[in-house]
């Protein structure tokens, strides 16, 4: 079996994003197994995190989980979130990006921890209408 192309994506659009000065932005199923973000953010089972260079600090895009350091409503939050679970990567000033769709399945050990963290996972909901329009960038 390859390796997902999820997590190449990821940081390729990032850093797509970034040097075109753009806001780069990830949609992020909350309730999979292994995601760790304040959840009083969470809408509708999804969170958008900001995840340009000034909104979080020690970003690592290149392990699994994605990590970083951000503050919400002025507190500081380690947030990891399974590259799975990202639904979508864009740029919040045009939307342009990677719409991922639906979850990816993960390691039954990430699961397996996730599961302690998020007892009743549900799955997540298809976007609301009016949400930004995204594009696959080939």
């Amino acid at each position: 079996m390859s390796k997902s192309r999820r997590p190449y994506l990821i940081r390729a659009i990032h850093e797509w994003a970034s040097d075109n000065g753009y806001t780069p932005h990830l949609l992020v199923a909350a309730d999979y197994p292994g995601v760790v973000v304040p959840r009083e953010y969470v809408q509708d089972g999804r969170i958008t995190l900001n995840i340009s260079p000034i909104a979080v600090q020690s970003l690592d895009l290149s392990s699994e989980p994605l990590w970083f350091s951000a503050r919400f409503g002025g507190r500081p939050f380690d947030v990891q979130v399974p590259s799975g679970a990202v639904l979508a990567i864009f740029a919040r000033e045009n939307g342009e990006g990677v719409i991922f769709g639906e979850t990816e399945a993960g390691d039954t050990k990430d699961a397996a921890s996730g599961a302690a963290q998020n007892p009743e996972p549900e799955p997540p909901k298809p976007p609301k209408p009016g949400r930004p329009n995204l594009r696959v960038v080939k």
